[in-house]
């Protein structure tokens, strides 16, 4: 299945009723945790649960989770399929501390460590990747190599901080881009400054799905989203 516009409008028409309680549900786990500070936005996070929703991944693997709450829609979405398990890595200890245990119970492992270094990521069993760790073209190249070049073809990726500015991707961003553009592999992404026709069509079905009152808002849609070639 590929990433695009329709594909993305079809799973929130798809899966808006448990859209809508993962939706609560995370907006209450915000309130009572202050500490969560969320980076992702909206349409970030729900495109993440959806993906994870209609793919229906048996590990997914998360590289960078600062304090959570990127992982906390991984988990719900793993939870809400009944089945799959999520992987974190990260160098800092927040998030070990600020997952719910009935979102985590059975389903997630931490890994404490920076992930350049593991020996147990074994890349052909990943099912869905998300990134939102160092954005430098350096570590790019380094899960270019190590990951993107051995995921199984179909894989769907998730990459944070790409889209900023219109016409200037992040220099992570280019990496894998770059990548992309060498296998002939299209991305998607609903950022405000480089789609600003998907994220208006975007903001247009949320609103006729009554998905438009806001969660967290704290930047616009930077986030790349494509599946392996």
């Amino acid at each position: 299945m590929s990433i695009d516009m329709d594909t993305v409008v079809g799973l929130y028409f798809k899966h808006a009723d448990a859209l809508r309680n993962a939706r609560l549900a995370q907006a209450a786990l915000l309130t009572a945790d202050r500490r969560m500070r969320p980076r992702l936005d909206d349409a970030e996070t729900e495109i993440s649960y959806l993906l994870v929703r209609e793919f229906r991944p048996r590990r997914v693997v998360e590289i960078g989770a600062e304090h959570g709450w990127s992982t906390t829609w991984l988990l719900r979405a793993l939870a809400d399929n009944g089945h799959g398990r999520l992987d974190t890595y990260d160098m800092t200890g927040h998030a070990r501390d600020r997952i719910p245990p009935s979102l985590a119970g059975g389903r997630w492992q931490f890994h404490h460590c920076d992930v350049r270094t593991t020996g147990d990521l074994t890349p052909e069993s990943i099912d869905l990747l998300f990134i939102d760790a160092v954005h430098t073209a350096s570590f790019a190249h380094w899960y270019r190599h190590h990951l993107l070049d051995r995921l199984r073809p179909g894989t769907p990726v998730a990459v944070h901080d790409v889209f900023h500015r219109p016409a200037s991707p992040s220099r992570e961003g280019r990496v894998v881009l770059d990548w992309l553009a060498a296998h002939n592999a299209p991305h998607f992404t609903v950022s405000a400054a480089a789609a600003p026709q998907e994220y208006a069509e975007l903001t247009v079905a949320k609103r006729l799905l009554s998905l438009d009152d806001v969660v967290h808002r704290p930047a616009p849609n930077p986030m790349l989203f494509c599946t392996t070639p």
